[in-house]
């Protein structure tokens, strides 16, 4: 689930990029000194995104009949908990224009960093996805001609001949089979994971995968250490703040220790501690955080551990993806090598009989 991407009623949902101007026109709105009331009627008026504008109009419904905007964001049930309780500090604070604009800051840092990271993967995907036509053609149309046609000759074929037609002609079935097992197994697994404990025992295994799983794990630290920063630098609480930011958690690993730790920083324990306790928080992020407590300064750097995760995932996700994509192409190379060498190589041998004759 992607954190700039807001969901509307019946499944729909609202791009990042839709979401950031509407704040953005919001916040300069409010800044120009109109009532929050009239600055939502202009927004509904002139929303350019056909799926915002009833989102709009029914905030601005729930604010005219005496609600307050906060209550109005979060009964919409389209936007994240971490937006409703930004607005709700800033209502509480009296400094909304502020928090809009950390949050705005928020929403484009995130967007930044996930857009970074869908398109160093958009290049490994197409790879495979040429792979994978490739060599549906070659088994779905090409392969079982030449099967047909060898078998008319009545020859003895070499090994990886024979080996091939038999994978993808005569044990089709099979082979099919196998394939979809693998699929309803893998289907099985993805739904399992789904669940609270079979998403914990999941994320258990995926931080514990070599390279990758220090990443994943990093990226999730770095994305709740932002989302909280974000809700102390507009006037949030510490413990509510902990709350919100555990639900915008997608890992539900984390976000059990996450939700361990605010009950112990409500009951007097400190925040480096009660992250501590778990064992999943990267020691450098606990030695951050302690840093930010002890000076007063929890909120920037919290900002701090963010940018250094986030940094630190680019430039590995940069290094894999450099390394992968050779990998990748001398894969597939060898896999349609073999193809076609055993397509043909009776073809040769029958060239080199013809010709020794």
């Amino acid at each position: 689930r992607l954190a700039n991407l807001v969901r509307q009623k019946g499944g729909r949902q609202i791009g990042g990029s839709e979401f950031l101007i509407l704040n953005q026109q919001f916040n300069t709105l409010i800044k120009a000194g109109l009532p929050i009331l009239k600055s939502l009627d202009l927004l509904a008026t002139r929303a350019t995104a056909p799926r915002l504008r009833p989102v709009i109009t029914q905030i601005r419904d729930r604010v005219r009949e005496g609600k307050s905007l906060s209550e109005a964001v979060a009964e919409a049930g389209v936007f994240s908990k971490v937006y409703s309780t930004a607005i709700l500090a800033g209502e509480k604070s009296g400094n909304l224009p502020g928090v809009l604009d950390y949050y705005i800051a928020y929403q484009r840092v995130s967007t930044g960093v996930q857009k970074k990271i869908l398109a160093s993967l958009v290049y490994p995907a197409l790879l495979i996805s040429v792979a994978v036509i490739i060599v549906t053609y070659l088994v779905t149309g090409v392969i079982p001609k030449f099967a047909l046609l060898y078998r008319d000759m009545n020859v003895e074929l070499p090994a990886p001949t024979r080996l091939l037609i038999a994978l993808t002609v005569d044990y089709r079935l099979v082979f099919l089979g196998v394939v979809a097992s693998l699929a309803v197994a893998a289907a099985g697994i993805f739904l399992w994971s789904r669940t609270e404990e079979g998403g914990t025992v999941f994320d258990r295994f995926k931080f514990r995968l070599p390279v990758i799983g220090d990443t994943l794990l990093k990226f999730q630290v770095a994305q709740f250490s932002r989302t909280l920063a974000t809700l102390l630098t507009g006037g949030t609480p510490l413990v509510a703040g902990l709350q919100t930011s555990c639900d915008a958690i997608t890992s539900k690993l984390l976000r059990s220790t996450v939700s361990h730790a605010t009950q112990m920083v409500r009951e007097g324990e400190s925040l480096h501690g009660a992250l501590g306790a778990s064992g999943h928080v990267p020691e450098l992020a606990l030695d951050m955080i302690e840093v930010g407590e002890s000076s007063g300064a929890l909120s920037p750097m919290l900002n701090s551990v963010a940018e250094f995760y986030e940094e630190e995932v680019s430039l590995r996700l940069s290094t894999l993806v450099s390394l992968i994509e050779p990998i990748l192409l001398i894969f597939m190379g060898l896999i349609v090598a073999f193809i076609l060498i055993s397509l043909y190589l009776p073809i040769f041998s029958f060239s080199m009989t013809g010709t020794a004759k």
